[in-house]
């Protein structure tokens, strides 16, 4: 395949996932372009030589497995896996009802689970692939109204930071990406879902935070189109990073996160390190 690889990007009939498959299709690779729908997908990404869409619903497991399969029988291979569908369920955690909290999880956490553990036996085998996933800041930092998108995107972090060191020995590398606010549509209808406001303790925060995220979107400063060339030179390396902030506004996340586990350690030094066995 020389410097061709070959691409399995889920979430590819809209949103980022398009940007990225594009992308991998100008840089000369092959892409596998999955949605739940082929027909939005192949209406999103047009026609190409080097193109194949594929149906692929990542919460279910069957769905992940075929299209594994047909990523296979087309191209003999897969070397860069993007774990990118998703959605957000938004509200306060008393609102958001057990079914919407689980889907949030199954959707953001167990689909790139699903979609990972299809492909990871080719890679395996092939001894070499990169495994991309998608998380966010709020994989790095919680914040209110977040409490069913950020439990998936921590989940996603641990997930991947511990498979990390399985996979290692096989060639095959991860990548982190946790984008800030991008133009993306995250926060159209389609893809963003609020909780119905049914405690009036919370009306006033609801009623606010709700009209500040509409008004967000299509306004948000990243832009879809760089960060996905960004991942494509990014994989491009023999070793990429095992997390890496997408846009000025995640960096910033992450140098605030840095400085309050590290004041959060200080804070209570002297306690914490002080709970051994009096015998040890």
């Amino acid at each position: 395949m020389g410097d061709k690889k070959v691409w399995l990007v889920t979430g590819a009939s809209r949103g980022l996932g398009v940007d990225i498959a594009k992308a991998a299709l100008a840089a000369g690779h092959a892409v596998v372009a999955t949605g739940r729908s082929t027909e939005k997908v192949s209406s999103a990404m047009g026609e190409h030589d080097a193109l194949l869409a594929v149906k692929l619903d990542v919460t279910d497991p069957a769905d992940a497995e075929a299209a594994v399969v047909a990523a296979v029988d087309r191209f003999g291979r897969i070397d860069v896996l993007v774990n990118n569908a998703g959605n957000f369920n938004a509200g306060f955690f008393e609102e958001l009802s057990p079914e919407e909290f689980r889907a949030q999880i199954e959707t953001t956490f167990f689909g790139p689970v699903n979609v990972t553990r299809a492909a990871l036996p080719v890679m395996r085998a092939q001894r070499s692939g990169q495994l991309v996933t998608i998380s966010s800041t709020a994989g790095i930092e919680g914040g209110m109204f977040l409490t069913a998108y950020a439990a998936s995107k921590f989940a996603v972090e641990g997930w991947m930071e511990s498979l990390a060191v399985e996979v290692a020995p096989f060639g095959i590398r991860t990548m982190l990406v946790e984008p800030g606010f991008f133009r993306t549509e995250l926060l159209t209808p389609e893809s963003t879902k609020y909780a119905a406001s049914s405690i009036e303790d919370y009306a006033d925060r609801t009623e606010q935070t709700v009209t500040a995220w509409k008004s967000m979107n299509g306004q948000q400063s990243g832009d879809p189109a760089k960060l996905a060339d960004a991942l494509i030179q990014l994989a491009a390396q023999d070793e990429p990073p095992l997390r890496f902030p997408g846009g000025a506004d995640a960096v910033t996340t992450f140098e605030n996160r840095a400085k309050l586990l590290q004041a959060q350690a200080e804070a209570n030094r002297e306690l914490s390190s002080n709970l051994d066995h009096d015998d040890a």
